[in-house]
Order: structure tokens, then C-alpha cells, then sequence
């Protein structure tokens, strides 16, 4: 009895992007994660079903979406939320008609071959940059089946791969996704387990537990480290940090990811409760003092990527 090809709940697909591995790439975010980082810059890859965000400042009011909604809610007038989020259906019917763009649908269903027929639009730029398609989120391992069907699809295009994971995930997916991609992207952002479930909504021994297991297996890992001031660029943390990921074979750099505030826009638009986060951005000569902190440790360690 065959089974059904594994389609996956996608909510963006950048093109040209710099950032999330070598040379020119596409990053894939899908949908779903089992952390909830207080400061989370894309709040829309949480959930697991589409939802819609809102705008405020595109909208003109024409009531175009309240017009478009089939279940009469009324919630377009000003591009925000008039109701209840939760009486939403996220039928995408509002930002079809947004004539402004003030809503948008996060959460498209994608089977592979529509995946993969979008990303190689790009293989010209990616065979001549070294780059290549990233798989993010929101999680994407937890989307497994969907996202190893890519990635050996990918790998039979001769396309190069990597997977940008939190690695709370099943060992059996990351091991079977260490098989197929060219190269992992593992979040460390905190070495201290209370303090990761404090901040990240989750402890992190099975995460530090996954890494190592990678690190066996997989020669080619980035530790991206996002530092967030008052959470974790104490000098105790980033040492120890510093030494795990120095312990790995595996690990060929650290990248250090400065906090940054997008995603409390982000949060306002997708509707995500709960008290904001806000801090300052650490300046350009603290991240430059932790980075001597993990160069010190013997890492080829970058700010920013």
C-alpha cells in the first residue's frame, strides 16, 4: 500500500538570501516550534496551522477583507484585530482582497515538487555563489517527513543543503537529516538549562544531548548563538558556551546573532499573546568583546549570518 507524498505547511520563501549559509541561498521557514523564545524574530513560524498578519499602517480602510471574509468577522477595519483572533479561519479570502498588502496569509501547504520546482528557479545563483537552499522556521524538523523528502530530492539536483534547527527535535529525524544535507545551522541559546526553559519555554539537555549526537555523525555545523541582552551575554554563559562548542568535532564556526526588535512588530501583527520582550540591541563593540570570548576558545567565530 503506497503512501501519500508528504506535503508541508510553508509560511515564507526568501530568495537571494546571505545569511543562513554560504553564497546566495533560498531559505524554506515552515511552520511549528516547540520553543517559545521571548524574543522570537519570526513569531508567525510558531504555530502549526496558517494564520493571517495584519499591517495597520498599509491598511486604508476600504473594508475589502470584512467584505471577503466568509464567516462575517470583523476583523479588517483598521488592520487590526476588531474580534477575537481565534474566531479566524485563516481561509486567506481577507489578503486576497487587501488591495495594500495589509493582511497576509503565513501558511501556504507546498508538496515537494512545488517546493522544489520554486527553489531550483535559482540553481544558477547557487552553483556559481557556493549557496544553496536553507531549510528554517519555526522548526523545520518538525515538519520531518516533509523536509527529508526535500532534502533528497535536493541532494538528486546536486542542490547543497542545510538545516537551521533549535534541536529540541527527534533524534531519528536529525540523524537521518544529518545523512542527507551538507550542513547544519544549531542554535545554542543558553548553556544553562533553567535559564533556557526561563527564556526559551523548554530545558535544553535534549538539545545539548542532539548536538553532540550531530557532532558525531556530521562534520559540517555552525553554532549560531543569538545573543540577547540581560538573558544570556553574561560572561559565565558565553564562556561555557564557548567551551561546548569548542569540545565538538563537528562545529567549524560560531556565528553570533545580535538581538535585534523585528519581531515585536511581528508579534502585534500575527496577534501572538503574552507580554512583549524589548531590549536594546547589543552595540557593535560588545558583540566584538564576545566574540573574543569564543575566538579565545579557538573558534572561528563571525557576528552576524
Amino acid at each position: 500500500m503506497s503512501h501519500p507524498a508528504p506535503t508541508g505547511l510553508v509560511f515564507d520563501v526568501q530568495r537571494f538570501n546571505v545569511h543562513d549559509g554560504p553564497g546566495i541561498r533560498t531559505t524554506v521557514f515552515l511552520k511549528g516550534c516547540p520553543l517559545a523564545c521571548r524574543w522570537c524574530h519570526n513569531p508567525e513560524g510558531m504555530r502549526t496551522a496558517p494564520e493571517i498578519l495584519v499591517t495597520p499602517d498599509r491598511c486604508i480602510a476600504c473594508a475589502a477583507c470584512v467584505e471577503a471574509c466568509p464567516y462575517d468577522l470583523p476583523s479588517g477595519i483598521a488592520g487590526g484585530w476588531a474580534g477575537s483572533k481565534d474566531l479566524c479561519r485563516a481561509c486567506g479570502l481577507c489578503a486576497e482582497a487587501c488591495p495594500t498588502g495589509a493582511r497576509r496569509l503565513a501558511g501556504q501547504v507546498m508538496t515537494v515538487r512545488q517546493l522544489a520546482d520554486e527553489v531550483t528557479r535559482d540553481q544558477v545563483f547557487y552553483d556559481r555563489s557556493g549557496g544553496g537552499v536553507t531549510f528554517s522556521g519555526g522548526e523545520p524538523l518538525s515538519q520531518a517527513d516533509f523536509v527529508l523528502a526535500c532534502l533528497r530530492d535536493l541532494k538528486e539536483r546536486g542542490i547543497h543543503t542545510a538545516v537551521d534547527t533549535c534541536g529540541l527535535v527527534d533524534r531519528g529525524a536529525l540523524l537521518e537529516a544529518a545523512a542527507l544535507a551538507d550542513l547544519f545551522l544549531f542554535d545554542i541559546k543558553h548553556a544553562d538549562d533553567a535559564s533556557h526553559a526561563e527564556w526559551a519555554g523548554a530545558p535544553n539537555d535534549r538539545i545539548l544531548a542532539n548536538l553532540e549526537a550531530l557532532a558525531r555523525v556530521h562534520d559540517a555545523i555552525w553554532v549560531r548563538v543569538p545573543v540577547v541582552p540581560g538573558v544570556n551575554d553574561d560572561a559565565a554563559n558565553l564562556r561555557r558556551t564557548a567551551a561546548l562548542a569548542a569540545s565538538l568535532p563537528g562545529v567549524q564556526r560560531v556565528s553570533l546573532l545580535p538581538y535585534h526588535e523585528l519581531g515585536e512588530d511581528k508579534r502585534e501583527r500575527v496577534g501572538v499573546p503574552g507580554a512583549s520582550f524589548a531590549t536594546d540591541p547589543p552595540p557593535q563593540d560588545r558583540m566584538r568583546d564576545i566574540a573574543t570570548i569564543f575566538e579565545e576558545a579557538g573558534l572561528l567565530t563571525v557576528i552576524g549570518g
